[in-house]
This record gives structure tokens, C-alpha cells and sequence, in this order.
């Protein structure tokens, strides 16, 4: 379930596009299923329909959605990363717990590993 929160600092455009690709992600969107249209996603989250047109093209940008007239608005295929990635989010998450880290410290952690892997300092 999708939700917007107006008080988040964080655009509802980018909560949004955010939520959905998690779903993806996680294969609770499974590939080829159709995704709710603009103007009914825009209703069901009381927001505009433009916001909700911008998280879609960062979807589709991103290759998780693709649209098509006749089709729709539908979840490209292979897109799940599913039980891997989940499991070592929770593992990841578990130990930030303990180690009593916010969300913001472990976040910050998780971005410093990333970075240090795409330079090629992690082995």
C-alpha cells in the first residue's frame, strides 16, 4: 500500500516513486502487472495527478515500468531483486538495531559502503 506523507520532508512525487519501487523490487509487483493509472493513483493518495506523472517517468526512467497506450502503465520484467536483497536488508538492519544506530546513522553507513564499492576500495 501506497502512502504520502504531507508532513515528510521528502516530495510526495519522490515517496511516491520510492514506495513503488520497493515493491518492485521486492516482487509484491510481479512483472507484466498493470499499475494503477495517473488519475486514479493521484485520487486514491489525494494528490495531484502530475505528481503522480513524475514518479512514473522516474519509474519508467529507471527501466521498472514501461507505458504503453492500449497497455497501460505496466511493471517491466525482471525487475525483483526479491529474497537476496531483502534478506541482507533485514540482516543489515537487525545489526544496526543492536548496535543501536538511527535510521539516518545506518542509512549514512549503508551510502559510505556503496560509494566505496563503486570506487573500487571495498575488495
Amino acid at each position: 500500500m501506497i502512502t504520502v506523507d504531507p508532513a515528510s520532508p521528502t516530495s510526495p512525487a519522490e515517496q511516491i516513486r520510492s514506495q513503488l519501487a520497493a515493491l518492485i523490487r521486492l516482487g509484491e509487483l510481479v512483472a507484466d502487472a498493470r499499475m494503477p493509472t495517473i488519475r486514479q493513483l493521484a485520487a486514491d493518495l489525494r494528490v495531484a495527478a502530475g505528481t503522480v506523472a513524475k514518479a512514473y517517468k522516474e519509474l519508467e526512467n529507471a527501466g521498472l515500468i514501461r507505458t504503453g497506450r492500449a497497455a497501460g502503465t505496466r511493471v517491466n520484467v525482471g525487475q525483483a531483486t526479491g529474497e537476496p536483497v531483502l534478506g541482507g536488508a533485514n540482516h543489515f538492519m537487525r545489526a544496526a538495531h543492536q548496535s543501536g544506530l538511527s535510521l539516518q546513522e545506518a542509512q549514512e553507513i549503508l551510502a559510505a559502503a556503496w560509494d566505496a564499492d563503486a570506487t573500487g576500495r571495498i575488495p
